[in-house]
């Protein structure tokens, strides 16, 4: 079967629905309640209409999560090219999106969308590093070690965020909970590194991502040398 990138969009004289109008519902669904509540049944009653009617639109829940993953990239960085500041850039943007909607990161580590919205944000990417060197291969390795950190510290941050619901307990609290513990294992003396550490904690989750996206950038200029 062919992909859904390829397919003739199902247009009625009469257009009720739309593929537009079935993803922005299913994208609201998932921004919400994440992937778990959604399905086509539940699409379809947000939309007042029958499930099969929506397969006329979509074959399949695959191929709405391919829409939807596709429909949320829109929106692309202008490149300057100065590629540490496109790339700094474009992790900010990445992380952004990805925590707005908390559903498409795990998604798209299991596999790519393929859509053009996602096409011209890679091929952006690349565009971006290219200044570092002329092997297309070795700027696509960029591209996915920022991605992979990206992702890595998302996925980190959304964790924090499940757990401050599970347990009701925002991570101030949870600090504060902690603190007498840490302060006796600080005075302790056995865990001079682990004490210097935790004497760093204070930065926000932004700062924290910011921070750790320097180094990489450094590491990456310094392995080409013809970067600048």
């Amino acid at each position: 079967m062919p992909l859904v990138w390829e397919r003739e969009p199902y247009r009625p004289k009469r257009q009720a629905l739309s593929v537009e109008r079935i993803v922005g519902v299913s994208v609201a669904i998932a921004d919400a309640e994440g992937l778990d509540a959604l399905s086509m049944r539940r699409v379809a009653a947000e939309l007042s209409t029958g499930t099969t009617s929506l397969y006329r639109y979509v074959d399949s829940r695959d191929d709405l999560l391919d829409l939807m993953a596709d429909a949320v990239q829109d929106d692309q960085v202008p490149l300057t090219g100065d590629w540490r500041a496109d790339l700094e850039a474009y992790a900010h943007h990445e992380r952004e999106l990805w925590l707005r909607h908390p559903w498409l990161a795990p998604l798209l580590a299991t596999r790519p969308s393929l859509g053009p919205n996602w096409l011209r944000g890679l091929e952006r990417a690349l565009t971006a590093a290219a200044p570092l060197t002329s092997d297309v291969a070795a700027a696509g390795s960029v591209v996915g070690l920022i991605r992979d950190y990206v992702r890595g510290a998302v996925m980190r941050e959304l964790a924090e965020k499940q757990t401050q619901r599970r347990t009701g307990q925002t991570e101030d609290e949870w600090r504060a909970d902690v603190a007498p513990y840490l302060i006796k294992i600080i005075e302790g003396g056995a865990y001079p590194r682990v004490a210097a550490l935790t004497a760093t904690a204070d930065l926000s989750q932004a700062e924290q991502f910011a921070s750790g996206l320097q180094r990489i950038l450094t590491g990456i200029a310094a392995s080409q040398p013809t970067a600048t």
